[in-house]
């Protein structure tokens, strides 16, 4: 499979996880998604690489990214972790958006999430000639971070409800998973499956790989 094909992630299931339990054996039961290139598909250095592991429950979707952290983070000082941060997006911060019906893949979830613990949760409707956002979308998603000497940890939360349908055994949905990292002009924006556009842009659902839903041992494509 070369770069400019769509990638499925098989995603296990799991009967026991709490968000909060960064090192949980369980997340090992999910395959490594390697985050290592630029949105422009060029490769990013080594200090910026990230990974992701994805599982699911009954409950909810499991997301954990683990950050190479190799210079100074850019955080927000005062964090306030009990409401979404608009502009999340300007600092540190991993991101996973994943839209909920797979013939549909310009309505999706963005869902963000910093070292801090701070989050955000929009709810896109991507077309031509312009991007509607859900301000107000409210997926209840939690998050756990920690950081480390020189690595991030950062878990997400999703449940399952009206809004975000739980997926059937085997269904698949169209995703992709982001890292911002740095500020200024070395500011870096990578993407498990690259966007490909003139400037940095995370918003091309035709760009998304494959999540598929399984019970059984994992691969990652």
């Amino acid at each position: 499979m070369t770069s400019d094909q769509a990638a499925e992630i098989q995603v296990p299931w799991t009967t026991g996880l709490r968000v909060e339990d960064l090192q949980d054996p369980e997340w090992e039961r999910a395959g490594q998604v390697a985050i290592t290139r630029y949105w422009s598909g060029e490769p990013a250095p080594s200090r910026r690489h990230a990974e992701a592991r994805i599982l699911w429950s009954n409950e909810a979707l499991f997301v954990r990214f683990l950050c190479h952290q190799g210079e100074p983070l850019v955080v927000n000082p005062d964090p306030q972790t009990q409401k979404k941060t608009i502009g999340l997006w300007d600092r540190d911060v991993c991101e996973i958006y994943i839209a909920l019906d797979p013939t549909v893949p310009e309505r999706y979830l963005e869902l963000e999430a910093a070292p801090t613990g701070e989050w955000l949760d929009l709810a896109i409707h991507h077309q031509p000639e312009q991007r509607e956002t859900d301000w107000e979308f409210d997926s209840g998603m939690t998050v756990a971070a920690r950081t480390e000497e020189d690595r991030v940890v950062i878990a997400m939360r999703i449940p399952w409800d009206d809004s975000i349908n739980k997926p059937q055994k085997g269904e698949h949905r169209r995703a992709n998973l982001f890292r911002c990292v740095g500020a200024g002009d070395t500011r870096g924006y990578l993407a498990w499956q690259p966007t490909r556009t003139p400037e940095p842009n995370f918003h091309v659902p035709q760009a998304f790989g494959w999540l598929r839903f399984v019970q059984g041992a994992d691969r990652v494509f």
